[in-house]
């Protein structure tokens, strides 16, 4: 139950910063497989741990089929959470409020109709001293995963 609170709340930022206007997104050529292994490990060659993998698009797919819905939003789509002990506390001890953007999430997606081009997108940050080495992190996690 715990779990599936945290996935849930995880979706719930991941949706709300995108309905706002709060991702940045950046398209690269190449496979999901193959971007999501290098997404993975990006996040992993820091030190970093992946706590969970939100498989997303099979979610959808899957409650679509219960709503009615036909539509396809995605081919594939799932959400890495992870976390970095040092940029966390740093952020939180600045202001305590920023527990909201912890954990870190990278979104890894692929489109209908749009063979060949893969999506990592992760969340806005405001632009505070304590949340812009949160936002270099993810870029250089995304940068890499993007080579």
């Amino acid at each position: 139950m715990t779990r599936l609170i945290a996935v849930l709340l995880g979706l719930l930022f991941a949706l709300s910063a995108a309905a706002d206007g709060g991702a940045k997104v950046v398209a690269a050529n190449g496979k999901f497989a193959d971007m999501k292994d290098d997404l993975v490990a990006a996040i992993e060659q820091r030190g970093l741990v992946v706590n969970y993998v939100a498989h997303v698009g099979d979610m959808l797919e899957r409650t679509g089929r219960d709503l009615g819905k036909a539509k396809r939003v995605y081919e594939q789509a799932e959400v890495i959470e992870f976390c970095s002990a040092t940029a966390s506390r740093a952020m939180m001890e600045a202001d305590a409020q920023n527990l909201v953007y912890c954990p870190y999430t990278i979104a890894i997606y692929t489109l209908p109709g749009k063979p060949g081009m893969v999506y990592l997108a992760r969340r806005e940050y405001p632009q505070t001293a304590a949340l812009q080495p949160v936002a270099k992190l993810l870029d250089g996690i995304v940068a890499d995963a993007t080579k």
